[in-house]
């Protein structure tokens, strides 16, 4: 017999936690759509955001490595994937919704321009003055207004839970576009699961990337703080190499996160007797989080990254590039706007200049970016 979108909803009533999301209870849509007979709200989500082509351009959009410098880095697609696959895992024991979660996570770094960071802070400082750049609040424009595949609407509709964790994902506050949900201080318990889960997966596996480049050696490891705990024991294996040991330590690492989150947030919901799904969002304090002990290693680690990766100057030196190649191709179109392709230029006579520019560019891929500034500042490439 076929489960049907009612007995997946009747599924979740009986085994969800009662602060979970219930798709059954979800606040909608905020244009009516009829529901798909087999699937719930959230699977619809998971669904749409999987086939848009934002999610798509995220092969080759930048993680800490451009497309080209290797086959063996992680792009934000690979790190988006790595992170719905913590989160899936988290709340099946937490027992929260893993498709409103999948579905999160698989939409939080759609919002990224080419090049990562840099390519961000390009954009916000050449809008300033027309409202600025931030990869999360344009995530939510992309769902709500770039995408557009149906009639009647743009956008691709989505459900208010997960809008809302794209929103508070946010570190702008004020932004006006996120007065819809400036009730909560805090997202849905199933958001800030995957909040902690891109955490563990950006900084794990930005080490794991950095020891295969390179740019950070095995010896100065010790400085780790999280690495420190687990080192000596597996190497004390028998035939371990450095590189098997580097798999090891960076799984054991993310293990201890995880499980040390997923006991703290136990601790927290009994603490603070969750009964529905917004006590969470109206909690003092963030719900699913790391022990204070864990936080403060988890915080060394993000330091012993910034100074020893992320400062590092080939990383420097491709970041300045990057930021060269945006503001070349901002400033170019914006003088002459002509020259954007004419499926994008026949909307200027709707839409603001800057901000249309803005959401081209912050759509491109690394690959599409550095072909398009060769196309424009080369005199000898052809156009």
């Amino acid at each position: 017999m076929l489960r049907n979108r009612a007995e997946a909803e009747r599924i979740e009533e009986e085994n969800l936690a009662s602060y979970a999301s219930l798709s059954g209870r979800s606040r909608g849509r905020r244009h009516p759509q009829e529901e798909p007979a087999f699937r719930t709200a959230y699977m619809r989500d998971r669904d749409r955001i999987i086939h848009c082509a934002a999610f798509r351009r995220l092969e080759y959009k930048t993680q800490v490595f451009v497309y080209h410098e290797g086959d063996h880095y992680r792009t934000r697609l690979t790190h988006t994937i790595e992170v719905a696959q913590i989160a899936r895992s988290m709340a099946r024991t937490l027992r929260l919704n893993e498709d409103l979660c999948e579905a999160i996570a698989l939409s939080h770094d759609i919002g990224h321009p080419p090049f990562g960071h840099s390519g961000e802070k390009a954009l916000d400082a050449l809008m300033r003055e027309d409202g600025g750049f931030e990869h999360n609040a344009h995530a939510l424009r992309i769902v709500d207004h770039i995408e557009n595949k149906y009639t009647g609407f743009r956008g691709l509709n989505l459900t208010w839970e997960t809008r809302e964790a794209i929103a508070k994902h946010s570190k702008r506050s004020g932004d006006s576009t996120m007065s819809e949900f400036a009730q909560f201080q805090h997202p849905s318990l199933e958001a800030q699961v995957v909040d902690i889960s891109d955490a563990i997966a950006y900084n794990s596996h930005d080490l794991d990337d950095g020891l295969e480049s390179g740019l950070l050696a095995f010896r100065e490891m010790e400085n780790a703080p999280l690495w420190r705990r687990f080192h000596q024991t597996i190497m004390s294996k028998e035939g371990m190499t450095p590189k098997i040991a580097r798999h090891y330590i960076i799984r054991r690492i993310i293990n201890a996160q995880v499980e040390d989150a997923l006991n703290n947030t136990a601790n927290n919901i009994r603490m603070i007797a969750l009964k529905k799904a917004d006590d969470a969002r109206r909690a003092p304090w963030p719900v699913v989080s790391f022990s204070p002990e864990m936080d403060e290693e988890h915080r060394d680690l993000k330091k012993f990254l910034k100074a020893n990766m992320y400062s590092h100057h080939r990383v420097l030196r491709m970041e300045e590039k990057a930021y060269g190649v945006v503001s070349g191709l901002f400033t170019k179109y914006d003088r002459k706007p002509e020259l954007l392709p004419p499926h994008v230029s026949k909307r200027l006579a709707t839409e603001n200049r800057r901000r249309l520019i803005c959401d081209y560019i912050a759509g491109m891929t690394d690959k599409y970016a550095l072909e398009e500034y060769q196309k424009l500042f080369d005199p000898s490439a052809r156009v």
